[in-house]
This record gives C-alpha cells, structure tokens and sequence, in this order.
C-alpha cells in the first residue's frame, strides 16, 4: 500500500456510506423505530470538511446510499436476513427519491450518488464505471456501518487493487468494541487515519 501523501489528490474521491436520512436522521425510518446511535448521528459533522477539503484539490465526493427497490405495490424488496434484523421497514423506507434515501443535508449534494442493495458499494452498482469516467484511483471511505458496508466496500476496493484510507472516526457502528475489533481485521489491506490528520493531509499540511 503506497503512502496516502504521494497520491493525486484530483483523482481521489471521499466514498461515505450510508450516511442517509433513513439511517440517521430522527424522522427517517431507524430514527422512528428508535434505532439511532450516538457515534452514528456524530459522523456527517466530523466527514463534511474533509469533504470540502478535497474538491478544493480537484478531488471528488460520493455517497452511497443504500436501496430498497420497490416492488409494483410499493412493498420494498427485503433480503431475508433485513427483514428479520429490521421488522420495522416498511413502503417508502430507503425508497430512490425520497426523503430517507437521501444524504444527509450536512453532506448534500454529493458529486455522485451510488444507489447500492446489499453492504458493499461495489457489488451491482455503478461505482465502478464512475471512478473510470472520473479518473479517480483512490478512496477515502468513511460512513455506517464498520463492520457492515464499510468494511464489505474497503475488502471489495482491495480485490480490485484499488488504494483505501478508512477514517477511523468517520465510521460508526452500533457497538464501539466491534467498530474497533472491524478496524483491527482491516488493519492489511488498507490505511488508516482519523478524520484530523486526514484534513491536515487534505489541506496540504505534513501528516506522518
């Protein structure tokens, strides 16, 4: 893995996942059914100037954001699994275009938005052909949650030979000891650093 600081910056993107209404904010569906977390709600604050920081170099932002497709009644298409997780949702959570699915304002609009139906950005989405069409070699990832989509996007980026930072505190998941135990597994195949010292190095400042 090369050192993030030797990296083009114009053709890196920020990558968050699934920092989305739905998921975060109090009226979206896990916000109803009282599912919210702390260290979850924190996250757009923390990964919007980094955000920023990069576009100021030529850099690129994208979100995304999971799917449930609707069905031809409007009943969203569920794993098995999510269904038995997550009872509670429901017509119209996570719907394309809709309040829920949306990034949330602190991060909109994102450059791009990658609709995704399971945990990793990569897996039938278009991501891909957008880093090709964009020139974009590298990811920043950040988003929800560490063990799930994060970590299922960064392992998915390394089969593809493509370089990762993860933001050790721009990701969350719903307990601080799997968050953690996630970091350590992902410790091979990509970097890390937390979401001060990447602004720093965004900014053009020294980052050892």
């Amino acid at each position: 893995m090369s050192n993030p600081t030797t990296w083009d910056l114009s053709r890196t993107a920020l990558l968050t996942i699934d920092l989305q209404n739905d998921f975060i904010h109090p009226e979206g569906a896990y916000g109803r059914a009282g599912q919210g977390e702390g260290a979850i709600a924190a996250l757009p604050d923390r990964v919007a100037p980094l955000a920023a920081a990069l576009r100021a170099k030529g850099g690129r932002y994208f979100s995304a954001q999971f799917t449930l497709v609707p069905d031809r009644d409007g009943t969203p298409l569920i794993a098995p699994h999510l269904k038995e997780l997550r009872p509670f949702l429901g017509k119209g959570d996570f719907t394309p275009g809709s309040f829920g699915h949306m990034v949330v304002d602190t991060l909109h609009p994102a450059d791009f938005v990658i609709e995704k139906v399971a945990y990793s950005a990569f897996y039938q989405t278009r991501l891909e052909y957008i880093m090709r069409a964009t020139g974009v070699d590298h990811l920043i990832v950040g988003g929800i949650v560490t063990n799930g989509g994060v970590a299922s996007t960064l392992r998915d980026a390394h089969l593809r030979n493509i370089e990762t930072v993860v933001l050790t505190d721009g990701c969350a998941a719903f307990r601080q000891d799997v968050h953690d135990a996630t970091l350590l597994s992902l410790g091979t195949i990509t970097k890390q650093m937390d979401c001060a010292s990447a602004l720093t190095w965004l900014e053009g400042k020294s980052w050892a």
